[in-house]
């Protein structure tokens, strides 16, 4: 799959896909933010993707994002379809900060993967389900 990308900044690494190591791609914030406990903000990423038709981009939090930085993101997952794939359409991350933080430009704070967008989808009601019932939500215990 080949993806037109535009750069909002030449101060930040290119984004590249490591084969056979992950199969999510970093981002990095464009500009150096200091954000201080309870604040929240839309970091920029510095790009904006032009996703092929059927095609979404989900970003989350890398793993080491709120040990380094005390963030967390704020809307749980991000989702980027394809309209967002104009000119201006730079992608951000929402982050809410837990403690005072400081990122510098090229801080890499968040990841992404395309995904397909779900099929179309019918819903048919019915009285009962076909499956065994587990018991309801938590009902497999802590053990």
């Amino acid at each position: 799959m080949k993806l037109k990308i535009k750069y909002f900044s030449n101060k930040i690494e290119k984004l590249r896909f490591i084969d056979d190591v992950s199969d999510w791609i970093d981002l990095r914030s464009a500009e150096d933010i200091k954000m201080k406990k309870g604040e929240w903000r839309l970091i920029p990423l510095g790009i904006a993707i032009e996703l092929p038709k059927g095609y979404e981009a989900h970003i989350v939090p890398r793993s080491s994002t709120y040990m380094n930085f005390g963030l967390i993101q704020t809307n749980s997952m991000g989702i980027i379809d394809t309209s967002y794939c104009g000119n201006d359409d730079q992608w951000y991350w929402p982050a809410y900060a837990l403690r005072d933080t400081e990122i510098l430009t090229n801080d890499r704070i968040c990841q992404f993967r395309i995904m397909e967008n779900q099929p179309k989808i019918e819903f048919i009601e019915v009285e009962e389900l076909d499956g065994c019932s587990r018991g309801g939500f938590g009902s497999t215990g802590i053990e």
